[in-house]
């Protein structure tokens, strides 16, 4: 199988799976490795195939812009505001507010739904493994279990569904130079750039032994702004804990002002994401960093169009001018499904203080990625509704976070992150490169930053 580089990691591998027993879902032949299910619905969501890895018919390139296997294909129909009521059943809050607020620009296009997408032989194993003997530790602050997988791909409850997510198979490194979009009303945009880096040492494809998840440092992370001009030279490096009773997150700043490098605050939570401050800190990618402030609910699983296999919105050939449309992304070039998700529900805990006081997430019950959510105000009321834009890499044989989308629904504004259409082709994501460390250190965010 892909990633087993040597005869050593071959036998660790065996051992693994024999330390593993009875895989968790072997005896169950309808759920995959990740607690998935096999099969297709009534409804339309496709059966899973899982049969690629890295790979699938037709790819050129090893790393850098695919098309994908499914570029050809034409959209099944459109949901606009006049048909919303055929398909609301379907739909999430966030997207319904979309369309209520607006009408004229937001629609969702719909294509044939796929599963054929798989995950190494070693995050089966480590999958199985979790299943059997992954527990939450420290009223869920934090998990005894391996890395490299969900903690629990089967949840019992809403902290161990998030867990999951916070945990699950992904790329070990990547690193990219964005464009950042805020686009206000009237159309008027702020751009921004930056070099983002990160690190999750608990997916390294080739440990032996997997890490543990009670090990000290869960990722590490860079980010060195390039545009606005002001916030040029602006570089935070850090790491993130595995084990949130040690923090939340170990920063350093590099201040192109003072040409000196500084301990930064805490930054998790709700602190507003640079520069334009549309999205908070524990909102990148659907959900980031600790859970401790709410309490979370399983709701339980619901069909529903999703992005997903967004391959395309990344294409060369489209410019932004294309894409950054009134309102939200230019939706001719967002790609729907129709997948199964788990729906996980956070309430703000009594005396804890957040932006959000209620939080509704989706996560793919496949690649325990999470598509999309709904961030209600402290008076409840919808507020903002972020999307992320997954495409396949075979550079890394896993799921993607690509273009992200954040709507404030206040504002009637939208944040696109990660824009890479315009960028150099050395621009766009490298994953599973060799990292080490010393790339996130205080002394390379003055190296970066000068």
């Amino acid at each position: 199988m892909r990633f087993v580089h040597s005869r050593r990691q071959a036998i660790g591998l065996a051992a693994l799976l024999l330390a593993c027993g009875t895989p968790a879902f072997a005896a169950d032949t309808g759920k995959t490795c990740m607690g998935a299910e096999r099969a297709g619905s009534d409804g339309g969501v496709a059966a899973y195939g899982g049969q690629w890895i890295g790979t699938w018919p037709g790819m050129t390139n090893k790393h850098g812009y695919e098309p994908g296997p499914y570029a050809d294909e034409q959209s099944l129909f459109t949901i606009t505001a006049q048909n919303l009521a055929q398909y609301e059943d379907r739909l999430t809050e966030g997207q319904k507010a979309l369309f209520a607020q607006y009408p004229d620009a937001y629609r969702m296009k719909v294509y044939p739904g796929h599963r054929d997408f798989g995950v190494p032989e070693w995050a089966c194993a480590v999958a199985d493994h979790n299943a059997q003997h992954a527990r939450l530790i420290d009223d869920g602050q934090g998990v005894d279990g391996l890395g490299g997988a969900p903690a629990f791909p089967a949840p019992r409850n809403g902290l161990e569904a998030i867990w999951s997510a916070k945990t699950t198979y992904r790329a070990w490194t990547e690193q990219v130079v964005g464009d950042i979009a805020y686009v206000y009303p009237g159309n008027k945009i702020a751009w921004g750039r930056y070099e983002l880096r990160s690190m999750s040492a608990m997916n390294r494809p080739d440990a032996d032994p997997r890490p543990s998840l009670t090990e000290k440092i869960a990722a590490y992370f860079f980010a060195s702004y390039k545009l606005p001009e002001r916030d040029r030279g602006l570089t935070s490096v850090g790491f993130q804990f595995n084990h949130y009773g040690e923090g939340s997150t170990q920063a350093w700043q590099y201040q192109p002002g003072t040409r000196r490098v500084r301990q930064a605050p805490e930054v998790g939570y709700d602190y507003p994401v640079p520069p334009g401050g549309l999205h908070v800190s524990d909102e990148d990618s659907g959900f980031n960093g600790a859970p401790d402030r709410y309490e979370w609910t399983l709701l339980g699983k619901r069909e529903i169009y999703v992005p997903y296999h967004n391959f395309g919105i990344n294409d060369p050939a489209l410019r932004y001018d294309d894409l950054l449309t009134p309102h939200t992304l230019n939706p001719d070039h967002v790609r729907y499904e129709l997948h199964r998700v788990w729906v996980v529900e956070a309430r703000l805990k009594p005396g804890m203080r957040h932006i959000y006081s209620r939080r509704t997430i989706y996560i793919d019950e496949d690649s325990w990625q999470i598509l999309t959510a709904d961030h209600y105000d402290n008076h409840d009321a919808l507020w903002r509704v972020p999307m992320i834009l997954y495409f396949y890499s075979q550079e890394s044989a896993s799921h993607h976070r690509g273009l992200q989308v954040f709507h404030d629904l206040t504002a009637k504004a939208y944040a696109a992150i990660n824009l890479v259409n315009e960028r150099p082709a050395a621009d766009w994501w490298r994953l599973n490169r060799p990292m080490v460390p010393a790339q996130f250190s205080p002394q390379a965010a003055a190296q970066a930053g000068r």
